[in-house]
């Protein structure tokens, strides 16, 4: 059963190396990470799961100890998932970008409270077989976390990402409200169409944790929402 999430932003930005001077930009939404991280340490999981998005090569399950590289990013730096687990068996099939951000955060934060597995989601997967991931996630173990990475839209700006689009803040508002409400039933009704063209990275994570969540009764508290760059950042924790 699902006893507590958090959900972080996936940007490699977040990593203070890869942003560089602008890393101090961001000093607020690492903050707010390692406050999310604490509650799922307070819940005290069997079993702690990574989610966030990835392409075709990243996605499915990643064990324990598959390794990740912000070197794509221009940063010489490498990240493990967890502390245990057989980093060499992993060493062929990378950890995708959101899950590399979320091992870093992982390790600022000493996680060594359980077991850690990642799973890397298709940003197009439908909502319904997102939810059904989710369901098989909860039934994992008796005690299970989630960490969900995920973006809002790349849209909120001239110079975002994906340009500006007057549809961007409407979503990321709503969205998270959702997730500071641990509102299951608008989380599932977040339009794909509308997520896909708003460049949303988060939204096929964001409905895996709405399906581990069902029946689980979780509060949800919203910690940081903001959009630097023009992308939108949420972070956010259900217990």
């Amino acid at each position: 059963m699902l006893v507590a999430a958090a959900v972080c932003p996936c940007p490699p930005l977040l990593v203070p190396e890869v942003a560089a001077g602008a890393a101090s930009e961001l000093d607020a939404a690492r903050t707010a990470c390692i406050d999310a991280l604490g509650v799922l340490a307070a819940a005290r999981p069997d079993l702690l799961i990574v989610i966030g998005p990835a392409d075709v090569d990243g996605r499915g399950p990643h064990p324990e100890g598959s390794q990740g590289s912000f070197k794509g990013f221009g940063v010489d730096l490498d990240v493990r998932l967890g502390i245990g687990g057989d980093s060499g068996a992993s060493a062929e099939r990378p950890l995708p970008p959101s899950l590399a951000v979320g091992a870093w955060l992982l390790a600022r934060a000493d996680w060594a409270d359980a077991p850690v597995e990642g799973l890397g989601v298709e940003e197009t997967l439908e909502a319904e077989r997102c939810a059904n991931a989710g369901r098989e996630l909860a039934a994992r173990a008796g005690r299970v976390a989630l960490l969900v990475m995920g973006d809002g839209s790349a849209c909120r700006t001239l110079k975002a990402p994906g340009y500006l689009d007057e549809r961007a803040v409407s979503f990321d508002t709503e969205a998270s409200r959702a997730l500071g409400a641990a509102d299951l039933a608008t989380l599932n009704a977040l339009d794909e169409s509308l997520a896909y063209e708003l460049k949303v990275a988060g939204r096929a994570p964001w409905q895996v944790l709405a399906g581990a969540a069902e029946g689980a009764g979780l509060s949800g508290r919203l910690l940081y929402e903001d959009a630097p760059y023009g992308v939108g950042y949420m972070v956010a924790t259900w217990f």
